[in-house]
């Protein structure tokens, strides 16, 4: 979930954040808890008005129009319990232009904490109408988040101090006591968090399927939306006609591996070696990434935000563990990748009203500004959690690697502070399933490499794997190439695919100090 301009980072919580809006968002933020708080009692509906639609009009940010039902549909908090508590999913149906539709592709987004339904108006727009080919298409908010109710945004912000730069201890102790406010909060509103996990995110699609009176539908996830669309796979397999994925997450790939950040970063510095305007400058770029993460260590870098930026005119402090976040954050994408040797050599040489300097501290005031995230998000990850096989080879790669092993900060540590039960072992097991499913990749994405397809394939003897060549996280995997329809629309049309890569073009880097400011 990254912006055009950078995004702000808590580890995988990552907010869609321009800098130039961040009080904006703010306000934004403070209507959706609005909502949340002000919400009906969903627990008093009477179970006829189970799955409701009314009329409704999705726009997309282009002022493409289209015609829409916007769905109300209640679901046990925990399903263990049908009887007790409930509450209401939002979603809005594309009816599909086919005479006679297949099952509905239902899409999942990803974050977690991101809404499907604002998704259907961004950048994937074309690719909802385009699906609509097929049968009805569910742009589906899933429990927690967006219009579904409750949305269990934080109202806390983190409020470090913009003059210092970020201390991982200190951070650490200040998203520990926000998490526990939120947390409070919400418990005090009768929610419980600990049936906001995978497993009943899961059934909840099944219940989804109940209502639409339906034997079958089509999973479309990306991201988070994949993790869950594997759990969907798992438990209801046999109620899923077919499944798209990309950005693939699999059961246990919540937390992250630093040898794969490692990777991506030693593959920017082979591209900027191979760049002739880079490489005059910069002959070689990871001997520079190392020594400036040193020179922040001793000596943060004090950025005054400029004109373009919001917090005009406030001192940003850059420390070193700052770098390293921001740096995790831009290696998910290509957009990212492209920024890193601007970022670095400006820095370098103490030019910090470069257009990359910028941004990155930007980022920083958004992230120090805002809300500290979803507890829905949070709670999804820490009940996700990790194999003890998992977080034992983390430990061992991070030493070995430049950026360290804090790919996900403040998660896992941040965990205990929300008092989420971990799922158990048999959830991050291996998965086997013979649902025909297609996964989509790309080879510049740091969050979900096309290596977690290659792991998660040893049990789908009827998957294919699609690999974008250039193509980072987020909407790259769905937008950087008018091909990637093309596979998503044959694989519907015939379960096989006859293109098993695509190329995207070469990468080009932003310009160094001599011209950063004019991009």
């Amino acid at each position: 979930m990254r912006c055009s301009t950078t995004a702000s980072f808590v580890g995988k919580h990552i907010t869609t954040m321009n800098p130039q809006s961040a009080s904006g968002s703010r306000l934004g933020l403070m209507a959706l808890v609005a909502l949340s708080l002000t919400a009906i009692n969903v627990s008093s509906q009477p179970a006829s008005a189970k799955l409701m639609f009314e009329p409704y009009l999705l726009e997309s940010a282009g002022k493409q129009k289209a015609q829409a039902e916007l769905g109300r549909l209640l679901v046990p908090e925990k399903h263990s319990k049908p009887g007790g508590k409930q509450i209401e999913l939002a979603l809005v149906r594309l009816k599909s232009t086919a005479t006679n539709p297949g099952p509905p592709i239902v899409y999942l987004a990803g974050g977690p904490g991101g809404s499907g339904i604002a998704l259907a108006r961004g950048p994937r727009f074309p690719l909802f109408m385009a699906m609509r080919e097929f049968a009805d298409v569910i742009a589906l908010d899933q429990r927690g988040t967006g219009m579904s109710r409750p949305n269990l945004i934080c109202d806390v912000t983190l409020d470090y101090p913009l003059d210092q730069p970020g201390e991982r201890g200190r951070l650490l102790s200040m998203y520990e006591q926000r998490a526990r406010i939120c947390a409070e909060h919400w418990r005090t509103q009768g929610v419980d968090l600990s049936a906001y996990n995978t497993e009943e995110n899961a059934d909840d699609l099944e219940s989804l399927r109940q209502a639409l009176g339906v034997e079958k539908i089509t999973i479309w996830g990306s991201s988070y939306g994949s993790h869950l669309g594997l759990a969907a796979l798992r438990r209801h397999g046999n109620s899923i006609h077919r499944a798209i994925l990309s950005g693939i997450e699999g059961p246990d790939h919540t937390l992250k591996l630093p040898s794969q950040i490692q990777r991506q970063l030693q593959f920017v510095c082979e591209l900027a070696k191979d760049d002739a305007k880079i490489n005059k400058q910069i002959p070689d770029l990871m001997p520079l990434v190392q020594e400036v993460l040193r020179k922040l260590d001793k000596e943060p870098a004090r950025v005054q935000l400029n004109d373009a930026t919001a917090g005009k005119g406030q001192i940003i402090a850059i420390g070193k563990f700052d770098l390293q976040q921001i740096t995790f954050s831009l290696l998910g994408t290509r957009e990212g990748k492209a920024r890193i040797p601007a970022l670095y050599h400006s820095l370098a040489v103490g030019d910090f009203s470069s257009l990359s300097v910028q941004s990155a501290a930007g980022d920083l005031f958004g992230m120090r500004t805002s809300s500290v995230g979803s507890a829905m998000a949070f709670a999804m990850d820490c009940s996700s959690g990790a194999s003890a096989e998992r977080r034992a080879r983390i430990q061992r790669e991070a030493a070995g690697t430049v950026l360290g092993g804090d790919v996900d900060f403040p998660v896992p540590d941040i965990c205990p502070a929300w008092q989420i039960p971990e799922l158990p072992a048999s959830f991050r097991a291996p998965l086997r399933s013979t649902v025909p499913t297609l996964f989509i990749s790309g080879t510049f994405d740091g969050r979900t490499p096309p290596e977690n397809v290659e792991e998660i394939m040893k049990g789908f003897p009827t998957g294919q794997h699609v690999i974008i060549e250039g193509a980072g996280h987020g909407n790259e995997l769905f937008t950087s190439s008018p091909q990637i329809q093309e596979v998503m629309v044959e694989f519907m049309k015939t379960v096989t695919v006859s293109r098993r890569t695509i190329q995207l073009p070469r990468l080009e880097f932003k310009p160094l100090v001599s011209t950063d400011r004019k991009e």
